[in-house]
């Protein structure tokens, strides 16, 4: 899926703007930062409920990095509606924009506006998600079957260290329409279903939630739970969101705490759920080496500039060999919670509330 492992300390030049740049792209390449255009950064978020990630640390880390290199931005949100993404790619396209950078909510409308901006001569990136068929300069995510292979080794640790003996697994996937999605149960698929060949555990349920809505999330695994006749004994969940959405459930049936729980993204809801018992673990994404990967890369395309990664990831609807930065995740369990508050992604005011106070003191959270 990719060629030469970029490691933080890569990712630390590129954000100092020490990576050697290739000069000014033209034709279908183009760089952007045309001599007559200002330099202007245009960013669209995918939503704000999947998870609470997009704007508690994506906008936040993007504006800044755009504010310390002096270009002007603007960073949208769609709120998950396809057409609102359209119509503020064309809008902020009209606006003057030079590079346009995408989290896509599909790769069919996230293709489109690439185009869109292609054929303006603005310069784009994928963020986050890959757009399958799409023609964005660059591609900056996580090492996404990686999150997931974290993910399927964490709910193993788990359950082995409760002592469960056969158990059954229910599947909460993210979107269908999300490559990040794929790349994720890959990785978990590579640790898991070896124990589902050999017997060793069993297959309750293997299921996609839309769109990642946290709601349907409920509905679905509430179904899992009743179809199993109550015999589930670990969840495979690909977000917090998910994970929070199946421990409702869990609570309501008085089996939170005894049935292992997976997550992702470190959210302050998930690592609460951690402290408490609830969840078994998450997958820790340094989202401000993430954000500031791409701020770089967004700000030398703003300024005619196109740099070189080191690394691509093959599009598999494309064909097409993308420049890549893929940055490594952290599994994070209840001893290592604190390792997420010492990074800064969450403040100890956010995760120590009331009854998590303790629970923090407990965990060496001061």
């Amino acid at each position: 899926m990719r060629k030469g492992f970029l490691t933080f300390a890569a990712v630390g030049l590129l954000a100092t703007g020490s990576m050697a740049a290739c000069g000014d792209d033209s034709g279908s390449d183009q760089a952007g930062g045309s001599n007559d255009k200002k330099p202007k950064i245009g960013v669209i978020l995918p939503d704000s409920k999947s998870s609470a990630r997009w704007e508690t640390a994506d906008r936040k880390y993007l504006e800044e990095a755009f504010k310390a290199a002096g270009v002007d931005s603007v960073i949208q949100n769609a709120q998950n509606d396809k057409n609102a993404f359209q119509t503020i790619a064309d809008q902020m396209i009209t606006d003057g924009v030079t590079v346009l950078m995408i989290v896509n909510l599909d790769s069919g409308t996230g293709k489109a506006v690439l185009e869109r901006a292609k054929s303006q001569g603005v310069a784009t990136i994928d963020y986050d998600r890959l757009t399958l068929g799409g023609s964005a300069q660059y591609y900056v995510s996580f090492d996404n079957e990686a999150v997931g292979k974290l993910q399927g080794e964490g709910l193993v640790k788990c359950l082995t260290d409760k002592g469960v003996k056969n158990p059954a697994i229910a599947y909460l996937n993210g979107s269908p329409t999300d490559n990040n999605a794929t790349l994720f149960k890959n990785g978990y698929d590579s640790v898991l279903k070896p124990k589902f060949d050999s017997k060793e555990y069993t297959k309750a349920a293997d299921d996609s939630v839309p769109d990642w809505d946290n709601a349907q999330a409920a509905t679905i695994f509430e179904q899992q739970l009743t179809k199993a006749g109550g015999k589930i004994d670990g969840v495979l969940s690909a977000n917090d969101g998910l994970g929070n959405a199946a421990i409702s459930v869990l609570k309501k049936n008085k089996l939170n705490g005894k049935v292992p729980v997976t997550g992702q993204d470190a959210t302050a809801e998930g690592l609460q759920n951690i402290l408490a018992g609830d969840q078994c673990m998450t997958v820790y994404k340094a989202v401000k080496k993430e954000a500031d990967a791409a701020a770089a890369l967004a700000i030398g395309l703003a300024k005619g500039e196109k740099k070189d990664t080191d690394q691509t990831v093959k599009d598999p609807e494309g064909g097409r060999d993308v420049p890549a930065v893929l940055l490594e995740p952290k599994a994070i369990y209840k001893e290592n919670v604190k390792d997420v508050v010492d990074d800064g992604y969450v403040t100890k005011d956010e995760l120590c509330k009331g009854a998590y106070a303790k629970l923090c003191a407990d965990a060496g959270i001061s």
